[in-house]
């Protein structure tokens, strides 16, 4: 039997395979911060995603524990010039070197990280990122977080899988739109990505 999305019919979500743990080799590891931007996550920012900012202490402390362990950290960066035709789907924002386009501060990249600007919602789209991840670093695990779950968060990490990369994503490390945009994003990537995802960072350990 085929099935059929009857509007106004609530829809069950499948049930979501949630890691009690993943522990990561951190030499063989990068963590991917997915466009934690003012303009996402600030208020006064133009295309604001209301959870974003709660998300911010967690990553924190991700990257905190990943730098100590000697993992690899990577940032793309929403990046958009006048006559962007994502301006027409949605509204003017991470205009180059405005406020709205800088990442915030509380995330803000140090020495060593990789800052890879990007124009579409995938990460991987005619960024230098794979380059660095497959050819420089040789990682093999990525632990994917920032916003917006359903858009650029999930569409760089099926460009990851895509190239059969580990990928790992905590929920209490994504922001989407709606809650259904977060289920969404959790059971595509541990199901069809080669992933998995856990609820916390704290699920998520490197050795």
């Amino acid at each position: 039997m085929t099935a059929q999305f009857v509007p106004g019919k609530t829809v069950e979500v499948p049930e979501i395979q949630f890691k009690e743990e993943v522990v990561l080799p951190a030499a063989r590891t990068a963590v991917i911060v997915v466009d934690m931007q003012n303009d996402f996550v600030k208020p006064g920012g133009t295309l604001v995603v209301p959870a974003a900012e709660a998300t911010v202490a967690q990553i924190q402390e991700l990257l905190g524990r990943a730098r100590a362990a000697g993992a690899h950290i990577a940032y793309t960066q929403d990046t958009h010039y006048p006559g962007d035709k994502e301006w027409q789907i949605w509204p003017e924002h991470c205009r180059a070197e405005s406020w709205g386009w800088q990442i915030i501060d509380e995330l803000q990249p140090q020495e060593g990280d990789l800052v890879c600007r990007k124009s579409r919602y995938d990460g991987f789209y005619d960024t230098w990122l794979d380059h660095y991840l497959s050819r420089v670093w040789q990682v093999e695990h990525l632990v994917i977080v920032g916003t917006v779950s359903s858009i650029c968060v999930l569409h760089t990490a099926a460009s990851a899988g895509l190239r059969w990369f580990h990928v790992v994503t905590p929920a209490d490390g994504i922001s989407a739109l709606t809650e259904f945009d977060q289920a969404l994003t959790l059971r595509q990537i541990s199901w069809l990505y080669v992933g998995e995802v856990v609820r916390s960072v704290q699920n998520i350990r490197f050795t």
